[in-house]
């Protein structure tokens, strides 16, 4: 365990992959909790539902029909954040314009994209197999590949895994026109993060510019490797299997932790064991492994408070135009954010202190992790039908 002490009395913690801290408060678990005991929750939806704009076969908010897939299905956001085609935008820097230099903008331009995890309508992850998530892997990873640019450092082993992964003709999508800077492949889970569809799908947001998350985690990344010579989270993987306390579950090709500078109650993160820099690094074993890690994951988040549990989760990889060095700096991981704290109706906030000073949190990493190792076994609801 970490410093006895460390369990009883407020402290921070250190996030080195943002260069920030936060408060822990693990004495304040001590309180009585009097909430409700809630009951199991059922999946209550339909396989197929008429009215869904993401089941097959069914018509988009934009008129669009999808076709009949079987598994995944991508297709451009009928109401993207960003555009692939706008006005121009260049505004100029002068230090004696004081709004030149508050008031800064920058264009942003791109294109994001659905994809659809099933066919089902009531599916989520926890109830896929690890088999049935591998297509939805391969299409993350062909969608990634055919958006490098021509320099990038990854592009023969790109050009390698398009060859060796079918396609799929319901997840496939033509690049846009202008090299892009970045993509981050995230899915919103639960009404509770936001998800206005529960269909089981995910978005992929590609960009002109690299988003502030994944910037501070690169930029920290390459000041530990020019500082000692190694890569961050390789050292991370290698602490945390050697201690086992923040340690969720294992295969041969990643670990699943409750890092030590969690933000959330139950906060995951999915690392690779070897150097991994994006998804066309992972060969066929590894994509598998890596689909049982996911739905490890979301299997026992929904066994913890018997519930569907809602979260935002991510994919942190190489920019899709970056220098061999940010490349080699990259270090493949997927972050899963869930905001519940005690039940299935009990959620964090981030609010007061949060906003005002820095983040906290009371259960601690180490708590949440053996929490969650309890929660393996087959999911809960299967006995409930």
């Amino acid at each position: 365990m970490p410093d006895e002490v460390l369990n009883d009395i407020s402290h921070r913690r250190y996030n080195p992959l943002t260069g920030s801290w936060l408060l822990v408060s693990p004495h304040r678990t001590k309180r009585p909790w009097q909430g409700a005991q809630e009951t199991p929750s059922k999946n209550t939806l339909p396989s197929y539902d008429p009215k869904c704009y993401l089941c097959p076969g069914n018509k988009r908010a934009q008129g669009d029909s999808n076709p009949p897939y079987k598994n995944t299905f991508a297709f451009v956001n009928d109401y993207s954040a960003v555009k692939e085609t706008q006005q121009d935008y260049h505004p100029e820097t002068n230090k004696d314009d004081v709004a030149s230099l508050l008031l800064q903008a920058r264009p942003v331009t791109g294109r994001c994209y659905v994809l659809t995890f099933s066919a089902k309508h009531d599916a989520t992850l926890a109830d896929m197999t690890p088999e049935e998530i591998v297509p939805v892997i391969n299409t993350w990873t062909r969608i990634y590949a055919s958006h490098l640019s021509p320099s990038h450092p990854l592009n023969g082993q790109a050009a390698y895994v398009l060859s060796t992964i079918p396609e799929n003709p319901d997840g496939e999508v033509t690049p846009p026109k202008h090299q892009l800077k970045n993509m981050q492949i995230f899915e919103n889970k639960g009404a509770a993060m936001g998800c206005s569809n529960p269909h089981p799908h995910c978005q992929i947001w590609t960009t002109s510019t690299l988003p502030e998350e994944p910037g501070k985690e690169l930029v920290n990344m390459r000041k530990y490797k020019s500082d000692t010579g190694r890569h961050l989270l390789d050292d991370y993987v290698k602490l945390e299997l050697e201690k086992k306390e923040r340690l969720v579950w294992e295969n041969d090709s990643f670990v699943v932790v409750c890092p030590w500078w969690a933000l959330w109650p139950f906060e995951v993160l999915i690392i690779s064991k070897r150097h991994v820099r994006a998804l066309v690094d992972l060969d066929d074993k590894e994509r598998l492994e890596f689909a049982q890690a996911v739905q490890e994951v979301a299997r026992r988040y929904d066994n913890l408070f018997e519930t569907n549990f809602p979260y935002s989760s991510g994919i942190h990889q190489a920019p899709l135009d970056c220098t061999e060095e940010e490349a080699e700096t990259s270090w493949f991981h997927m972050h899963f954010y869930p905001p519940l704290l005690r039940s299935a109706t009990v959620k964090k906030f981030l609010v007061g202190y949060e906003l005002m000073a820095e983040p906290q949190r009371d259960i601690t990493p180490e708590q949440a992790a053996a929490k969650l190792r309890d929660c393996g076994g087959e999911l809960y609801r299967k006995s409930l039908q």
